[in-house]
């Protein structure tokens, strides 16, 4: 009796065991595949931009301000995301650098943009503007370096300052 009892409470626990990893398994996959679906990049939504009055006070990632660059103040994207703003009233875009937080999320707005961007996008004297805006790809590309001393030339020696053939093989 007691063996038999032995017998069944190692069959349930070794159910169980073999069941719950499966089962977390399932839950994660579903919680990821939620996440993926909830990521947004694109935004359509109101600008605003600011200049002057904020011109070198110290921005979220430290720097100071410059209203005659292109950047812009964003709760969406990372600090030094790069992003393309399109003007939705004219169609004029540009690409800016998301260096600040804002705008207040009760404005409902989305971005505030530098006074040199909003000056490309021309709505300065609006000061308010529909736009569309995504992220772009960044590719961050370096030339490829020569290091001579990983090239081997086993097929060449040097004699009296002269390149020569060095043979492996022996005449047939």
């Amino acid at each position: 009796m007691q063996t038999k009892l032995r017998v069944m409470a190692f069959a349930i626990v070794a159910s169980l065991l073999w069941i719950t990893p499966m089962f977390a398994v399932s839950q994660r996959a579903t919680v990821q595949q939620v996440k993926a679906k909830k990521l947004k990049t694109q935004y359509i939504g109101t600008a605003s931009w600011y200049g002057a009055d904020r011109q070198g006070k110290k921005m979220a990632n430290g720097k100071p301000f410059d209203c005659h660059k292109l950047t812009a103040a964003s709760w969406y994207f990372p600090l030094g995301t790069v992003v393309r703003v399109v003007n939705l009233k004219n169609g004029e875009s540009v690409v800016v650098t998301i260096t600040d937080r804002g705008p207040n999320l009760r404005l409902n707005r989305i971005l505030d943009l530098s006074e040199a961007a909003a000056g490309r996008l021309d709505y300065v004297g609006e000061g308010l503007t529909p736009i569309f805006l995504y992220p772009m790809p960044s590719f961050e590309t370096t030339a490829a370096t020569f290091d001579s001393g990983l090239v081997e030339t086993p097929f060449l020696k040097e004699a009296s300052g002269e390149l020569t053939a060095k043979s492996f093989a022996e005449p047939m």
